[in-house]
């Protein structure tokens, strides 16, 4: 049997070179890196939660669904469907979990320097307990022992719950979910807490691929004439009242093309809404109903208690030759350059100054930290910046947002770390990763004399821990 290089991520992982500072970011990283999480944001699937059934197979949890990792290997030539990810046409895809695992394996050296290998490498070792390094000379052996783990059942989704120490996860769904797994975990009696999230896209977007379907089915489920705007926005207000008591909703999520917003006369908004629910709305049209409903949006959640989050500036399926043939979410995605102050002068006209709302800006384009997210947090009672997202959840750019932000907005208009993923196994991951990077920006603050330790300490605990569970009220 061939012996494969050693898996053992290095203890001092992500931690300053500098011996001196390095050892301040030990310190600093060993009084945080037990902490409970707090998850508040992201996209793992409540059914496992509530059925408690044991995760698949190695391809199917950690390849087939993870387009950080699949994108790279089609960027190198590897069609998706050898990778099992099914067609929406229903036509032939890899099914063999062992071949995809085994076609993963022998590119997986394409990970190397990704913040996806370092997940991996956590995961593989820290919680499946793998000490070899995954190659295509192993890759069965690996795959068999990761498959013979995911059958036990300390390995089950809510075992694993306690196991990563979660106190609080969020997942995330849209207004029409009847949110049945949230509440047949609720009614299970297991102490596990899993909220969710009001994603609304679908039926405030009117270029949402489903918004003239979903739409009347709004009007449906609510019982609401959404014919007319007041109508309309009763049956919003219902169902973020139903995702509240159903299932524990905390926060709100907008994922718009733009921070666009306005704040149009409620006699200007019904006509607006007319011309959109009547299909006959242009593009500029759209632009001007996403903007009205973040407005209306922020108006609700100064009645409801909801935090609000916006996440703008994705350019999503961008590829067509990937779109058409896999659906959305398949990799084809980019950032793109986003404009804040201008954007959202009409809504923060109407409620930037209220102190009892929490809005949590996200970017894509890291150009706008300093000039334009971080001095607007700076002010604004009600904003709060959200963790570096998506192309930018990485360790350089994890650094580059706390460089950016801090001189201007200080930690404490920031929200913590949240992991928005949708794999499961990468959470705990992730956390890691974000506290260690933390701990060497605070350590490097001391070591400069910009920030004594005790202060050190206690902002440390804060990025970890506090701001997320403060901001996301959990």
């Amino acid at each position: 049997m061939s012996i494969e290089a050693p898996l053992a991520p290095h203890p001092d992982r992500l931690l300053p070179s500098d011996p001196a500072t390095r050892a301040i970011a030990r310190d600093l990283y060993a009084s945080v890196k037990d902490l409970p999480i707090i998850s508040p944001h992201g996209h793992t699937d409540p059914s496992w939660f509530a059925d408690n059934q044991p995760f698949p197979d190695p391809a199917t949890l950690f390849i087939v669904p993870d387009h950080y990792i699949f994108r790279l290997l089609y960027s190198q030539g590897v069609p998706l469907e050898e990778l099992g990810v099914p067609r929406i046409d229903g036509g032939w895809t890899e099914t063999d979990s062992r071949k995809i695992w085994r076609r993963f394996a022998e590119n997986v050296h394409l990970l190397r320097g990704t913040p996806s290998r370092m997940w991996l490498d956590y995961a593989f070792h820290e919680v499946l307990g793998i000490t070899e390094r995954l190659s295509a000379a192993n890759a069965d052996r690996v795959y068999d022992q990761i498959d013979a783990q995911l059958k036990r059942p300390e390995f089950l989704p809510r075992a694993l719950f306690e196991r990563f120490n979660i106190e609080a996860l969020a997942t995330t769904e849209d207004p029409l979910d009847d949110l049945r797994h949230h509440k047949t975990i609720r009614a299970s009696g297991w102490g596990g807490k899993v909220v969710t999230a009001f994603r609304p896209d679908n039926v405030v977007d009117p270029e949402h691929p489903r918004f003239t379907t979903d739409l009347p089915e709004l009007g449906r489920i609510t019982g609401r004439g959404v014919g007319t705007w007041q109508g309309y926005l009763a049956a919003l207000r219902d169902r973020r009242r139903y995702f509240i008591e159903q299932g524990g909703a905390t926060s709100t999520d907008h994922g718009h093309p733009t921070a666009h917003t306005e704040n149009l006369g409620q006699e200007d908004a019904a006509a607006l809404y007319a011309r959109i629910a009547g299909g006959g709305g242009s593009a500029h049209d759209a632009e001007r109903f996403r903007g009205q409903m973040l407005t209306e949006m922020a108006r609700m959640s100064m009645n409801d208690g909801l935090v609000m989050q916006i996440h703008p500036g994705a350019l999503r399926s961008q590829n067509p030759a990937v779109t058409n043939v896999f659906g959305e979410a398949k990799g084809d995605d980019w950032p793109s350059r986003t404009e804040y102050v201008r954007a959202l002068k009409p809504l923060l006209n109407a409620f930037g100054n209220e102190r009892d709302l929490t809005i949590i800006l996200f970017t894509l384009d890291e150009s706008t930290y300093a000039r334009e997210i971080a001095p607007l947090a700076g002010h604004y009672p009600a904003l709060r910046i959200g963790p570096a997202w998506w192309f930018h959840d990485s360790p350089e750019g994890m650094r580059r947002f706390r460089e950016q932000v801090t001189e201007t907005a200080g930690f404490y208009n920031t929200v913590g770390f949240n992991d928005d993923t949708r794999a499961f196994f990468s959470i705990p991951a992730r956390h890691d990763l974000s506290r260690r990077i933390d701990c060497g920006f605070l350590g490097r603050l001391v070591s400069e004399h910009r920030l004594d330790r005790d202060e050190a300490f206690a902002v440390a605990k804060d990025l970890a821990y506090n701001l997320a569970k403060t901001a996301y009220r959990l």
